[in-house]
């Protein structure tokens, strides 16, 4: 028996890194997953994982900061499988860094766009699809920039932080509709875009695997973990909470 048997999940930005492991492990505790990523070939590739160890899953090419592509993304989770119980919103994408007072508007409204309107729209469909079932779980990813924020990171740091804040608020409105939400708040992590990073700036890894008191890096399915556990019913009496899943890089 799995944690997440006979649910029905959804997992954007799940063609790659900490999404693809959060849709794997919900695969491998038993859920069907809507694999959705704005990238079709990453998309279909973690499909493939997905199904070569067994599970069951569906691809879904979506923008998450379009209206029109999260509800189609939601929609066809239903079509297929009857039903939306589980749900983690993990695509996020910052588009520049540096000196606040340097950032063009353009950028700091893209930033938020993707980073926190993306998972208000998301959470906009998922939760009318939960609530028809009778309740559900969401958990947002978030990030450690958010606790204490983050030099030359600022548009990112200050939109999820706005994800923190959705979640507790949005956690308090659906409580007693048997709704839980949660996020989930990484250290830094060993994903795709992190090695691409050391290889540009080698001498960088050192001081980023002290970023935690364990003095190393994350990996995407210790995150993937904590989203399995706050989406499952061993996590049945917790909500609005925000987890950081980060090797005790918030007490460093």
């Amino acid at each position: 028996m799995g944690l997440l048997d006979a649910k029905v999940g959804l997992v954007t930005g799940s063609g790659q890194g900490i999404g693809r492991a959060i849709a794997q492990a919900f695969a491998a505790e038993g859920a069907r997953v809507l694999v959705s990523d704005f990238n079709t070939a990453s998309g279909e590739e973690t499909v493939a994982l997905i199904e070569a160890a067994g599970g069951e899953a569906l691809f879904v090419a979506a923008d998450v900061s379009d209206e029109g592509a999260v509800a189609g993304m939601v929609q066809a989770a239903v079509d297929k499988w009857g039903r939306l119980d589980i749900a983690c919103n993990s695509a996020a994408l910052s588009r520049g860094s540096g000196p606040i007072h340097e950032y063009s508007r353009e950028v700091f409204d893209q930033t938020l766009a993707m980073c926190l309107t993306n998972t208000w729209l998301c959470m906009k469909y998922e939760i009318p699809a939960m609530l028809a079932n009778g309740g559900g779980a969401i958990v947002n990813i978030s990030s450690n920039a958010s606790l204490r924020g983050q030099a030359f990171n600022t548009a990112y740091a200050a939109a999820k932080s706005g994800v923190n804040l959705l979640t507790k608020s949005s956690a308090a409105e659906y409580g007693a509709k048997n709704l839980r939400i949660n996020a989930v708040s990484p250290g830094v992590v060993r994903t795709p875009g992190l090695e691409a990073y050391f290889e540009a700036e080698p001498d960088k890894k050192p001081g980023l695997e002290r970023a935690a008191v364990m003095n190393r890096l994350g990996e995407p399915e210790e995150i993937a973990q904590a989203v399995v556990f706050l989406c499952s019913e061993r996590a049945s009496f917790i909500t609005g909470q925000i987890l950081s899943v980060d090797g005790g890089g918030a007490v460093r």
